[in-house]
């Protein structure tokens, strides 16, 4: 009979990296996680690590059984699902995550919008980048997340993951108020070729995309200023200091002296919704995804 908590760290393991990232994620020394996932092959009868260079990696054979443990994952969610359920009510702890612009306009109104609708459910939301997400969806500690698409993240086929598109969200000009493009309609990108601009930091995903939007216009910005904080930015803007391309759901204070354009061609990044495999038959999560179906709409309105 398989141990499923060394099935477990095997699976940790391969989402994490390394046995180090692993072991230290679920609380074990790197000894300790490498000694259970020996122990578990030993139990089939194969070798589930073998040496690279100084560290171990695992064997095809780990492969192998990674993608039954993940359906069997995935199997035991259903059946907690099936137990623990009140007929189709949502009911109980629902644990959200999303990165900052998300919970500010979708997580929050929605966490709100569900206790309005369902007593009995109670939503709990952390803010969270992509990757710790994908972590805290890993390690059971959420049940839904929202994410920028990132090329780093699990790919979109992967076999723990369900990620399905929430939103194409455009990224619009937001220039001082007394721009000259203001009044102009959708801005084509190259009439700000020669403006000072504010660029999100290297850390920043967005960046990418704005970076990738001034070049499909034919130029480089002029980089005046960093900042990865879109409040920050929209300051920077509003005290002349240069234009910014911020993303449709980034809020601009009703008092900011800034003028937020549509751009011609709508430079955008896709959002994703992230559960488990088959966490979307849960009521509760079937319950928040609906809310977010419904935000949406008036968020994409300039």
């Amino acid at each position: 009979m398989i141990d499923l908590r060394r099935l477990h760290v095997l699976r940790a393991v391969d989402h994490y990296g390394t046995v180090t990232a692993a072991a230290q994620a679920l609380h074990f020394t790197p000894s300790a996680a490498s000694q259970q996932i020996r122990q578990l092959g030993r139990e089939l009868g194969v070798a589930l690590l073998e040496p690279q260079g100084r560290r171990v990696r695992l064997t095809p054979a780990a492969q192998r059984l990674l993608a039954h443990a993940d359906d069997i994952q995935a199997r035991w969610e259903l059946a907690e699902m099936d137990l623990r359920s009140d007929g189709d009510q949502p009911a109980g702890l629902l644990r959200l995550a999303g990165f900052p612009v998300s919970v500010t306009t979708l997580l929050a109104p929605a966490a709100a919008a569900l206790v309005a609708r369902h007593p009995r459910l109670t939503p709990r939301v952390s803010e969270a980048e992509a990757g710790s997400c994908f972590d805290l969806l890993f390690d059971g500690d959420a049940e839904l997340a929202v994410v920028e698409a990132k090329p780093d993240e699990p790919p979109r086929d992967s076999a723990r993951f369900d990620q399905q598109p929430l939103l194409d969200e455009p990224f619009d000009l937001v220039v001082p108020a007394d721009h000259r493009l203001i009044g102009r309609g959708l801005v084509d990108l190259t009439e700000t070729a020669d403006d000072p601009w504010i660029v999100p930091s290297t850390a920043c995903t967005c960046r990418t995309h704005i970076l990738a939007a001034c070049g499909a216009a034919g130029f480089t910005p002029n980089v005046a200023h960093d900042a990865r904080d879109w409040n920050a930015t929209i300051a920077l803007v509003a005290h002349g200091l240069g234009v910014a391309l911020v993303p449709r759901l980034a809020q601009v204070p009703a008092n900011a002296a800034v003028v937020r354009l549509p751009c011609a061609g709508e430079p955008r990044r896709k959002i994703l919704t992230v559960t488990r495999h088959g966490g979307r038959a849960n009521p509760a999560v079937a319950a928040a995804l609906d809310e977010l179906e419904r935000l949406v709409p008036a968020l994409l309105t300039v």
